[in-house]
């Protein structure tokens, strides 16, 4: 069983008169403990591939599986639900609730979960370097130290199924082999199924395997 599979999925949005296909027809499987980069020019399908993954568009056709179960078919509350237990978003826009410190991030997520875990919040924080800003407000921040809160706010309530666009745009060299390091390390010893979305070749030597899209179609790089 496949953490993430896709059997023949496409999307299409009309435009006027005029059909455009964004995704062709798409077949992919991720392992539980696989790291996936997806690279390719703007413009090309990438952040929509990702977004049908999530559930946060549905297939024109096809399906997408989450865990062995069926996954773009089902209803919007029940996508919502499960993107929020089994799945970690990290965006290019760090989309950290404006109105809470960085620790208050983190106990949101506890009180939507009904767990804690301050330990891993704690590991989390320390190892992105930004536990030093927990009563920090995301206005009172760099976009970079937004961007490294996000991952670790993604992270933190092991999602089995990690999508990643662009995560490391926000941030420098240095930075963003930390991140791919701890995205990396993640995926291995949590045995999560990793997909990241970059155009910075650089960063995907930690990957297990390297695919390319080009005009919404998905191929081995």
């Amino acid at each position: 069983m496949s953490a993430i599979e896709l059997k023949g999925i496409t999307k299409q949005f009309l435009d006027g008169d005029e059909t455009i296909e964004a995704l062709k027809e798409t077949n992919l499987a991720v392992e539980a403990g696989e790291f996936v980069a997806i690279i390719g020019p703007s413009g090309s399908g990438k952040s929509t591939l990702l977004t049908l993954i999530g559930g946060l568009q549905t297939p024109t056709s096809g399906e997408v599986q989450i865990n062995g179960k069926a996954f773009s078919r089902e209803s919007e509350r029940k996508r919502a639900k499960r993107r929020f237990d089994e799945i970690g978003f990290i965006l290019q826009a760090s989309n950290l609730v404006p109105f809470l410190t960085v620790k208050q991030q983190f106990l949101l997520v506890d009180d939507i979960t009904k767990k804690k875990d301050a330990s891993r919040r704690t590991m989390l924080l320390e190892r992105l370097g930004v536990d030093s800003l927990a009563n920090k407000y995301p206005s009172e921040l760099s976009g970079g130290e937004r961007q490294r809160i996000a991952i670790a706010r993604a992270l933190y309530h092991q999602p089995t199924v990690i999508l990643a666009d662009e995560p490391t745009a926000s941030l420098d060299s240095e930075r963003a082999f930390e991140v791919v390091d701890l995205l990396a390390e993640a995926t291995k010893t949590e045995q999560k199924a990793t997909i990241m979305v970059t155009h910075d070749t650089r960063l995907i030597e930690k990957c297990d395997r390297v695919l390319r899209m080009q005009d919404g179609l998905l191929k081995e790089a």
